[in-house]
C-alpha cells in the first residue's frame, strides 16, 4: 500500500485494447490509490465489445459498476462525464496529479498534438502537457501512418510518455492476462508505484 493516497487521472478512449486500462484501474485501486476516471463515449463501445463490462453513460452508473467491478472503496473512484468542465482534471488549479490514456486512440493522440480541448479527455491532456505534468499515452494500433508517428513525435517533444500496447515475451506469458500485466506493470513503474506483476529484467536470473 502507498504510505498517502495519490491521486491518478486515468482516461479509457476508443482504441482496442480496454484490458489494459481496466487492469490498471484495478492494480491502483488495490494500492489504495484515488483515481480519477473519463471513459469516451467510443470507449464504452469498445468495453462492451472486448470485455463482459457495459457502462452506462451516466457518470453515476458508471461509477456504481467500475466500484462494483474494481473492489474500490466508498470515494475511492470518481468518474467524469465526457463534458464536466468543472472536474479536477480539467484546470491547471486543480490537484497535481499524472495523467495515463490507456487505450489512447489515434484520434486521441491528434487532438493533444494539436492542441484541441473538445471534450474532458483532450482538456485534461491539454492540462497536463501545459501544466508539465506527468502525460502517459497508450497506443493501440497496427500499423503506424505518417499522420500517428508524427503525433507521437511532437507530444513525446511535448513531455509525454509514449508507451505503445506492445508487450514483450522475455517474462515467458502463459496467458493472454501475462501479456496485459507486462504493459501494465511499466505503467505502474512510470508512476513510481510499486508493481510485482512482472519480474524486471535480470530480477529472475
Amino acid at each position: 500500500m502507498v504510505a498517502e493516497p495519490r491521486t491518478v487521472n486515468l482516461a479509457l478512449t476508443g482504441a482496442s485494447g480496454a484490458q489494459y486500462g481496466l487492469r490498471l484501474l484495478q492494480c491502483l485501486v488495490a494500492q489504495g490509490c484515488r483515481v480519477n476516471v473519463m471513459v469516451s463515449k467510443a470507449a464504452r463501445v469498445v468495453l462492451a465489445t472486448e470485455t463482459e463490462l457495459q457502462l452506462p453513460g451516466s457518470a453515476s452508473g458508471a461509477l456504481a459498476k467500475l466500484q462494483a467491478w474494481s473492489g474500490a472503496d466508498d470515494g475511492q473512484l470518481k468518474v467524469f462525464s465526457h463534458e464536466d468542465w468543472f472536474a479536477p482534471p480539467a484546470s491547471g488549479s486543480g490537484e497535481k496529479s499524472p495523467l495515463v490514456i490507456c487505450p489512447c486512440s489515434t484520434g486521441t493522440l491528434s487532438a493533444l498534438a494539436t492542441g484541441a480541448s473538445n471534450n474532458l479527455i483532450e482538456r485534461a491532456g491539454d492540462v497536463a502537457l501545459k501544466e508539465r505534468r506527468q502525460l502517459i499515452l497508450v497506443p493501440r494500433e497496427a500499423p503506424y501512418s505518417e499522420v500517428h508517428l508524427e503525433n507521437m513525435l511532437r507530444l513525446t517533444r511535448m513531455g509525454a510518455v509514449i508507451m505503445p500496447a506492445s508487450p514483450g515475451f522475455y517474462h515467458n506469458p502463459s496467458s493472454v492476462d501475462d501479456l496485459v500485466d507486462f504493459i501494465v506493470a511499466r505503467l505502474l513503474d512510470h508512476l513510481g508505484l510499486p508493481q510485482t506483476l512482472v519480474p524486471r529484467w535480470g530480477e529472475g536470473r
